[in-house]
């Protein structure tokens, strides 16, 4: 009878476990979706996030209110899209400066690859924490402290960026679902911060 029970709890913990990693997938999927709109990709990760928020702490929520923090999030994150679309255009000019040869262009080049970075990863740092009624100002502000006070935790969303890259170099569409657990990712490590 106690086997039975210890066996039943396991596969209870595995169905969970198996269950928030579809609902990442899945989250992914919204999210690409979501991002059609070119500058609304911040918004879409904030809504993504706010819903795997609700998945892991057991309240309800689907597709109905990631649509609706959706819309609550772009109302200020579509200027946020367009400066990530605004510093990655500088970042490529840099990288065209590399390899044109211009004289200080690789450190100039470096400095615009590493600043992108820090920009990408406080910015994914600042959807996992939004709420309804939060600035995306605020938000990107005190993102951008944790992403230099936690750089194990920024570094492991670098790893998620790297792994999406990949997956779309390998196969396409794969990269589509892979967003949701990046997404995760950047919950989980504010999570952990939250709890330092």
């Amino acid at each position: 009878m106690a086997a039975a029970r210890v066996k039943a709890r396991r596969e209870s913990v595995l169905a969970e476990r198996f269950g928030v990693f579809a609902e990442c997938l899945l989250t992914g999927v919204w999210i690409a979706v979501a991002s059609a709109g070119v500058v609304t990709y911040p918004a879409a990760f904030a809504a993504g996030a706010r819903h795997l928020r609700r998945r892991t702490g057991h309240v309800g929520g689907g597709w109905r209110e990631f649509v609706a923090d959706f819309h609550t999030a772009v109302r200020g994150g579509w200027v946020v899209g367009v400066a990530g679309w605004v510093a990655s255009a500088a970042v490529w000019v840099d990288v065209q400066a590399v390899r044109a040869g211009l004289p200080g262009g690789q450190l100039v080049g470096a400095v615009g690859v590493f600043a992108l970075l820090g920009t990408v990863v406080a910015g994914l740092r600042a959807a996992a924490v939004w709420a309804p009624g939060d600035t995306w100002r605020t938000l990107l502000g005190a993102a951008g402290r944790r992403t230099v006070l936690d750089p194990a935790g920024s570094f492991l969303l670098v790893g998620g960026l790297v792994l999406v890259g990949c997956s779309a170099l390998f196969i396409a569409p794969l990269a589509v679902p892979v967003l949701g657990a990046v997404t995760a990712a950047a919950v989980a490590v504010e999570e952990r911060y939250r709890h330092r």
